[in-house]
């Protein structure tokens, strides 16, 4: 197959931080908030900017590298440690989010959240984030219909114009059933929902063998959607990965 490798640290934003307790409405903790408008110095690429609170840290994302730092939320103001980021090289101007991201953080704004509004600040740049629930809620497993993306391998995930082209779709039915297309036949079987956990019976696709990278396709799928599965959704994103390192990418339709 002429596949594209993609580094899967673009592929999902990870978990992070606040002191407060999950039920605590008066703090962002454990919640994940989503920019919706800057006002002053904008963000090089037009962000978002997404902050995701958990257990004490924070997790940032802007548009290239990831950076996670403990925070303190006391006094009003979002006070961050070291910022520990992975490093993407990423193409302008989006090269210069992980700049603008730092430099706004470290600044210490002052921090107020109304429901599912939170509105940071510093003396040149007001940014209003919402509960990112609020605005892109996770679709649900059950019942969407998922177009494959990317085929997982190791620590890379795949794509090709021949995957593009092919479309391949997954959906698991309320009565349990598994329904889909290759990109070159229909497939059926059924599957155990247990989240995050999903147990496949063995597939059965309902034609020959497709020759070429079609054929490595369908192969690759029809791998993946074989035993347990674990779950990951990300609004519209559904990441299922196996216990032999392979896995896929898919959005909702």
């Amino acid at each position: 197959m002429r596949l594209v490798r993609l580094p899967l640290v673009a592929l999902a934003l990870a978990g992070c931080a606040g002191p407060a307790a999950a039920d605590d409405e008066s703090t962002p903790g454990d919640r994940t908030f989503v920019s919706v408008g800057v006002v002053g110095e904008q963000i090089p690429g037009g962000g978002p900017l997404t902050l995701e609170f958990a257990d004490g840290r924070v997790s940032a994302f802007a548009g290239c590298n990831r950076a996670t730092a403990p925070t303190d939320l006391s006094g009003g103001q979002l006070g961050i440690g070291e910022l520990a980021t992975t490093m993407m090289a990423c193409p302008p101007p989006f090269a210069d989010a992980d700049t603008w991201m730092t430099h706004f953080l470290q600044a210490r704004p002052a921090w107020t959240l109304t429901a599912d509004t939170l509105t940071l600040s510093t003396a040149t740049t007001t940014v209003t984030l919402r509960d990112k629930e609020a605005v892109d809620p996770d679709r649900p497993l059950v019942g969407t219909i998922w177009r494959v993306q990317s085929l997982v391998s190791g620590q890379s995930a795949m794509t090709s114009v021949a995957l593009e082209q092919a479309r391949p779709t997954l959906t698991i039915n309320a009565d349990q059933s598994v329904t889909g297309w290759t990109g070159c036949n229909t497939f059926y079987g059924r599957a155990d929902v247990a989240a995050p956990t999903v147990t496949f019976a063995t597939v059965q696709v309902a034609g020959p063998g497709c020759p070429g990278e079609p054929g490595d396709i369908e192969r690759a799928i029809v791998g993946v959607l074989d035993g347990p599965v674990q779950v990951e959704i990300d609004a519209d994103q559904l990441t299922l990965s196996g216990a032999k390192g392979d896995g896929l990418v898919l959005r909702a339709e």
